[in-house]
């Protein structure tokens, strides 16, 4: 679960200073997005903005300007960084009137194709419809379940109903349409952007309540996140099928998403 060292590091579109990182090593409240950048495009432009202008409405009471962001964004990229993972950052020192921007630049990344493995854990992300810095729960689970030979851990509330995993999303196929979980999640932007995609090649969304015994009644189980997708070939010690028809519409859908100017 170790992140990638950065390659930069910037607060404010400035150096990332002990003076600016102080309240956030001190105090563990912000929220924050994750984009796969690509010759200084990203997937889904507009509703990362959306996700960081709601997130700070809630937690500080006020809007954030696209503008700005996507400001910092490319000053951390400069000109000599095409290709990148960008993580960007919003907190507000306590002796601030707005909030302060950190991105932070990674080698660019992605989700391995091969089937993924998940280890179910009675997990529940608080506030989990916000991305948000307060991670050690699910950091501590994803962890735990990659010591145990596993791929990421599978949030599941009583009863064995799922929500989603520690740094995913996960969908099911059940034939005629995609179900994600009716659980307190966070709305990823692949999911988001996948919905319509998916709905375009005749496979429709909609939510119901899943639990962890009904995984083998599904066609083919799914994660998203910012680095892609994956099917999921096993669940705890249970093996799930996977169609490869099914996958290869799922892989189609993402990559017919466009990349949009930062």
């Amino acid at each position: 679960m170790a992140p990638v060292a950065p390659i930069r590091v910037e607060v404010d579109a400035g150096p990332a200073t002990g003076d600016r990182l102080r309240h956030l090593a001190l105090v563990n409240y912000g929220h924050l997005t994750v984009m796969q950048v690509r010759g200084g495009r990203t997937r889904g432009l507009a509703l990362h903005l959306a996700r960081l202008d709601a997130a700070n409405r809630e937690l500080f009471g006020t809007g954030l300007d696209g503008d700005r962001i996507r400001h910092h964004i490319r000053h951390a990229l400069g000109d000599d960084i095409p290709d990148a993972t960008v993580r960007l950052v919003v907190f507000r020192p306590d002796d601030a009137d707005d909030v302060s921007i950190m991105v932070i630049v990674r080698p660019p990344g992605g989700m391995p194709p091969a089937p993924q493995s998940l280890q179910t854990v009675e997990y529940q992300r608080p506030v989990a419809h916000i991305k948000h810095v307060g991670s050690f729960g699910q950091i501590y689970h994803g962890a735990a379940a990659e010591r145990a030979g596993f791929d990421d851990a599978l949030l599941t509330a009583p009863g064995g109903v799922i929500s989603e995993t520690s740094i995913a999303n996960i969908g099911f196929f059940d034939g005629g349409s995609v179900v994600w979980p009716d659980a307190p999640l966070l709305a990823g932007i692949t999911m988001q952007l996948l919905e319509p995609a998916l709905a375009a090649r005749g496979l429709p969304s909609r939510r119901r309540t899943v639990r962890v015994a009904d995984l083998p009644s599904f066609d083919t189980v799914f994660v998203s996140n910012s680095g892609g997708v994956a099917p999921v070939g096993r669940v705890d010690d249970v093996t799930l099928p996977i169609d490869p028809k099914l996958v290869g519409i799922l892989f189609e859908a993402y990559e017919s998403v466009p990349w949009d100017a930062i």
